[in-house]
């Protein structure tokens, strides 16, 4: 017992700011190689690698010749089978490390090419008049609500949101939720709003409020009878918006870029202002 507190104050000695900052970087990079893999096949591989590990191991301590010879035999080949076979895993974690915020730049990038594809995938769902409803998840977790839906945990794409909202389509009732710049689940029940001054509105409407009021998610709402867009926040429904007043929102720019322009009588005669549904509790 001793000789092991004496060995533990040697490490304790030898440990620098260096040391640390090395191990820290270490656990972080294993940390993020086996959260990519839990749940896929490469776990599996992972666990096959640890017994045949044990395996050499074993051999060792009990002097199985044979068995040891031929495992350290195969020992230096095993970085090059580890790098063909965990290639996806890899990427995943470079592609993530890569997507990390660094003094909020990224999360700006992140943010603004996020927009991007929704409001491209609004301008056409609204040019065609194709309903559709999308959540995107801010701060409060939106689990439960895709646990309710079909995962997908797919790249954000203007051409997934169309083909998800397509008439007929088997994902076309519901909602879509955005984490980030990924779709977590499409066709997601969310709960309507209980607020009986909303009676009036059609569902989609009120389940964008309804969720809006448990949490601070942004939803975007296209109406299949107008092709009007609208969104809901805090509780509050603010109908027929323009996709400028929409990117702002979704991007925190006090004034949209050119190319997202507020829509004018000439260029659209049909758009009545009117006025914001508020929840009294908020």
């Amino acid at each position: 017992m001793s000789e092991f507190l004496q060995n533990l104050g040697g490490a304790w000695e030898k440990l620098t700011l260096i040391t640390v900052i090395d191990i820290a970087v270490v656990a972080i990079l294993v940390y993020q190689f086996l959260a990519n893999i839990r749940g896929r096949r490469a776990a599996q591989i992972v666990l096959g690698l640890a017994m045949l590990v044990s395996l050499y191991g074993f051999a060792v301590w009990f002097g199985l010749q044979l068995l040891s010879t031929l495992l350290a035999a195969l020992a230096p080949y095993t970085a090059f089978a580890l790098i063909v076979v965990f290639q996806s895993e890899i990427r995943r974690v470079l592609a993530r490390l890569g997507r990390r915020k660094l003094l909020g730049f990224g999360d700006r990038l992140e943010r603004y090419e996020s927009a991007e594809e929704i409001l491209l995938a609004m301008e056409h769902l609204a040019q065609h008049r194709i309903g559709a409803l999308i959540v995107v998840e801010r701060e409060s977790g939106l689990r439960s609500i895709i646990e309710s839906g079909v995962a997908l945990e797919s790249l954000l794409r203007r051409d997934l949101l169309i083909s998800i909202f397509l008439p007929r389509g088997p994902m076309h009732d519901g909602a879509v939720i955005i984490q980030g710049d990924r779709v977590a689940a499409a066709a997601c029940f969310l709960p309507l709003t209980i607020n009986p001054q909303m009676n009036s509105l059609g569902t989609r409407h009120r389940a964008a409020i309804g969720v809006t009021e448990e949490s601070d998610c942004l939803a975007l709402i296209v109406s299949e009878e107008t092709g009007h867009v609208s969104y809901a926040q805090n509780g509050e429904l603010h109908r027929n918006v323009t996709l400028g007043e929409i990117e702002q929102v979704l991007t925190g720019r006090r004034t949209p870029t050119g190319r997202w322009k507020p829509a004018t009588s000439a260029s659209a005669p049909d758009r009545i202002p009117q006025p914001a549904y508020r929840n009294p509790e908020h």
